[in-house]
């Protein structure tokens, strides 16, 4: 079992930023991600990152978002530069560890037009 726990939402207006936080209760070793959900929409990837820092991302956010992680720390961020409206939703943090998926509460991100 492990827990997630995220940080860092908010309401901001479009162009600003915003940092999000997801700390673990144990050390993960396998790949660890951002979710997001928007009303009515399914949840989607926004980016990923493996033990070693190898990260993708979802064709939407790249250039604007930056995932990383502090295994010391059993946390991964997500930094959001040039925020959207279209970026308004709940994010989660995820990591899979033997083939159970594991998720955080949710974070909300409103960004205004």
């Amino acid at each position: 079992q492990v827990q997630l726990v995220e940080s860092g939402g908010g309401l901001v207006q479009a162009g600003d930023f915003l940092r999000l936080s997801c700390t673990a209760s144990k050390r993960i070793f396998s790949i660890m991600g951002w979710y997001r959900q928007a009303p009515g929409k399914q949840r989607e990837m926004v980016a990923s990152i493996t033990w070693s820092g190898r990260t993708n991302y979802a064709d939407s956010v790249k250039g604007r978002f930056t995932i990383s992680r502090d295994n010391a720390k059993n946390s991964v961020y997500l930094q959001m530069n040039g925020l959207k409206p279209e970026d308004t939703a709940i994010y989660y943090c995820n990591t899979e560890i033997a083939t159970t998926d594991y998720w955080g509460q949710g974070t909300q991100v409103t960004v205004s037009s």
